[in-house]
């Protein structure tokens, strides 16, 4: 009888160890669903603050053309020289720089850059505005020399930008490639507006 006794203890032990597993199975898998829906709050957060800081540069450089826009005078000038882009292709490429400084200026951001270093952040809003008013300048008012003025300051701003983001994240130094390769071409440009 001794032994029945032992085995049915043992049985009851086996159940409560059975029962404690199974309980701490539980609160683990509670713990995961947790942070997995953790990771995919902060995800959605991020894929939020991402749209933001490309959609709005964008946005503001579409509206700053589309309503501060070119005057006739630009299709004039442009066909004196074959490598003039038109009109189109240069606000496109500007949409496009304007995209990829965002999505720079985010990456920084994602790495605390701009606590870090705050020179990054007064670095890519000086490069931004300034190439929202060239566009104004260089056509609308129609002074080549004042927007190439504009546009070399553009482009130290850029510069600036290019080093301080390369600091703190080479992957938005990367990014910051092209639109130097563009604000030299289009200075270039420029330089062929201010003489013609």
């Amino acid at each position: 009888m001794d032994s029945q006794d032992i085995r049915y203890r043992g049985g009851e032990n086996k159940d409560a160890a059975t029962t404690a597993m199974a309980e701490t199975e539980r609160k683990n898998a509670d713990d995961s669903k947790g942070k997995r829906d953790q990771k995919r709050a902060m995800a959605k957060r991020g894929l939020k603050s991402l749209a933001v800081a490309v959609a709005a540069p964008v946005l503001v450089t579409l509206f700053t053309t589309y309503f501060l826009g070119t005057s006739d005078g630009y299709g004039n000038r442009a066909r004196s020289s074959s490598w003039i882009p038109p009109l189109w292709l240069l606000h496109t490429t500007c949409l496009a720089s304007s995209s990829l400084m965002g999505l720079a200026a985010w990456l920084v951001w994602v790495d605390g850059g701009f606590h870090k270093k705050p020179n990054a952040l007064y670095l890519y809003l000086a490069q931004f505005l300034l190439c929202l008013v060239w566009d104004p300048v260089t056509f609308r008012v129609g002074s080549g020399i004042a927007g190439l003025v504009v546009w070399l300051g553009q482009s130290a701003a850029l510069f600036g930008c290019y080093r301080a983001f390369n600091e703190i994240s080479p992957v938005a130094g990367n990014l910051v490639k092209p639109c130097l390769a563009w604000a030299a071409f289009v200075a270039a440009v420029n330089v062929k507006l201010a003489i013609a």
